[in-house]
């Protein structure tokens, strides 16, 4: 669905140009979840939005979006893989809130060419 396209390496790209925020000291907010936490709950807060409003989806379409994401939290696991049991920063923070629309944009646009 979205693993074997443009945006998907294009999305990995814009990840390792980013690299950087995971490899510097930042603000830390008390009680801020890992960045492996913060990875997963926003993932899936997403992967929630895209069942919602795509509300035509079969139980096949859940299962690929379903396994694609896994891919896509394991590729991120993988690449911040040094870093995921820390707590994350104000600026890693805002970056995942970002890479975790991008996406699910990534998924509402695949989702609307199968129409």
């Amino acid at each position: 669905m979205v693993l074997d396209r443009q945006g998907y390496d294009d999305l990995i790209m814009y990840l390792t140009q980013n690299l950087a925020l995971f490899e510097k000291p930042g603000e830390i907010k008390p009680g801020a979840p890992t960045v492996m936490e913060l990875i997963e709950d926003v993932i899936a807060q997403n992967v929630m939005l895209i069942c919602e409003q795509h509300t035509d989806l079969n139980t096949e379409q859940r299962s690929q979006i379903v396994r694609e994401v896994d891919g896509i939290v394991y590729d991120l696991e993988e690449v911040l893989s040094s870093i995921t049991s820390q707590p994350v920063t104000v600026e890693q923070h805002a970056f995942i809130d970002e890479f975790a629309g991008l996406v699910k944009n990534l998924f509402d646009s695949a989702l609307a060419q199968q129409s």
